[in-house]
């Protein structure tokens, strides 16, 4: 499969582009870069970033996006194709607020997106723009509902355990 081939591919797979027709889709890609991550690369940590403002989307591979919670490490999330990383900075939040590592667990390829490109691409295509953020917004609906979900089962679990650990 080509450069090209994967990034449509991988953009035809994602909430980012539910609402855009092929050719629309064909005009994203190509404000997008495809960059390859040996496993134990680490895409971001918690202050730091050397992609900061920039939208990642998985093409292939296995990224896991882990936080420490009490001292131990615990895993968010293992990214799927098409799953979105580096959302905060992207949408301008600061690098500071970045609390969760993501790390590539075996080789893989990353969709980049930097917000200057996606800005520069405004002028000329303001309705692709405009639904790729709703699609940003409803990839963190779908975050904040599948953790909203743990939360209530870990919930129950305590609870019917009689608050045994």
């Amino acid at each position: 499969m080509t450069t090209n081939d994967l990034i449509l591919h991988t953009l035809h797979h994602s909430t980012l582009t539910e609402e855009l027709r092929d050719a629309e889709v064909e005009d994203l890609a190509k404000i997008f870069e495809l960059k390859e991550y040996k496993a134990g690369t680490y895409l971001l940590r918690p202050g730091e970033s050397e992609l900061r403002n920039t939208l990642m989307m998985l093409a292939s591979g296995e990224v896991e996006a882990t936080a420490t919670i009490g001292g131990e490490k615990a895993t968010l999330h293992l990214l799927q194709p098409g799953d979105l990383a580096g959302i905060i900075t992207f949408v301008g939040g600061s690098v500071a607020q970045i609390s969760a590592t993501v790390m590539a667990k075996t080789d893989s390829k990353v969709l980049l997106l930097e917000r200057s490109r996606l800005e520069s691409f405004l002028s000329t295509n303001p309705a692709i723009v405009y639904y790729v953020m709703r699609g940003v917004v409803r990839h963190v609906h779908g975050i904040v509902r599948r953790m909203n979900m743990q939360s209530v089962e870990m919930s129950n679990y305590i609870y019917k355990q009689g608050g045994r650990y």
